[in-house]
């Protein structure tokens, strides 16, 4: 009884909110989530050579983005990851196919901090050191958030109305998604070639 009492309460409390907060509060649950979700793929257990052949793949990746211009390298990781966060916008769909993106990425940090010699999990905090990693996980949050107020507003027949934010913060995730593009080439051209 105490604990229905505590939900009816949360759930009193949550529909008093301003509309701004609630949007603003999903978007940080799905960040939080989406670290999660992330951390569940650095905790997968991994060969070491399991772990060496993911790095390597990705080793080549990077090499084929390295022999590119700044500018197409730009333009290359924003469209890979633009992509990405526009199928997250997917109503329910969008967020399955992104927390599965989210998982194997989190699989491929762990290979190359095993392939480091490091632990899995210090790659994943390691890697929130740059603002690229927020900058993406930002933009995905809000994908996913939008998602959810997409699929809410659908089902109450109020979609179109929806489908005007949903343009806005694409447009938001573009911005930021070019901004972590050019961090992240800044950060691949500052590394000294081997």
């Amino acid at each position: 009884m105490k604990a229905r009492g505590i939900v009816l309460l949360t759930l009193d409390y949550w529909r008093r909110l301003p509309i701004r907060t609630k949007r603003i509060l999903t978007i940080v649950a799905f960040f939080v989530i989406s670290f999660i979700v992330t951390l569940i793929g650095v905790l997968t257990p991994l060969s070491l050579n399991e772990a060496k052949e993911i790095n390597k793949d990705l080793n080549q990746t990077l090499e084929n983005i390295k022999e590119m211009g700044n500018f197409q390298m730009i333009t290359f990781i924003f469209g890979n990851n633009f992509i990405l966060c526009l199928t997250m916008f997917v109503p329910i769909a969008g967020i399955v196919f992104g927390f599965y993106v989210l998982y194997n990425t989190g699989v491929v940090i762990a290979a190359m901090s095993i392939s480091l010699g490091m632990p899995p999990h210090m790659g994943l905090l390691l890697l929130f050191l740059l603002p690229v990693a927020w900058l993406e996980f930002l933009a995905y949050s809000i994908a996913f958030a939008e998602s959810v107020w997409l699929t809410r507003r659908i089902i109450q027949r109020r979609g179109k109305n929806e489908l005007v934010k949903a343009c806005i913060l694409v447009s938001i995730c573009a911005v930021i998604l070019v901004v972590a593009a050019i961090v992240e080439v800044a950060l691949i051209a500052s590394v000294p070639r081997v």
